[in-house]
């Protein structure tokens, strides 16, 4: 069964019509979900590149591994807060890049 009831056609003009494909185009989404947003308010953002899933991978790895290193050092003293510490915030800071990237 549908979801949406109704239906609404419009027409537009050659250069509306461009436009609304660039959108579609920048954003990844489909016309109808693009203007249901845009109608909702919602703002609309760049879809990212194809690589942001596998960097965001790779950063979930890293942070795992620090996680590691850190039970380690702390379970074998080799390591001294301060060095856990400086990890996690350069962990934190690749993160916190990645999201503002977008």
């Amino acid at each position: 069964m549908r979801e949406r009831d109704h239906f609404i056609g419009f027409w537009l003009n050659d250069k509306e019509y461009n436009h609304l494909l660039e959108q579609c185009e920048i954003t990844g989404l489909p016309t109808s979900v693009l203007i249901r947003q845009a109608l909702a308010g919602v703002q609309l953002r760049h879809k990212p590149p194809n690589e942001y899933a596998a960097l965001l991978r790779e950063l979930s790895a890293i942070g795992r591994n620090i996680n590691q290193i850190a039970y380690w050092a702390n379970a074998t003293r080799s390591i001294n807060e301060s060095q856990i510490v400086e990890a996690a915030v350069l962990a934190k800071e690749a993160w916190d890049l990645v999201k503002t990237s977008l």
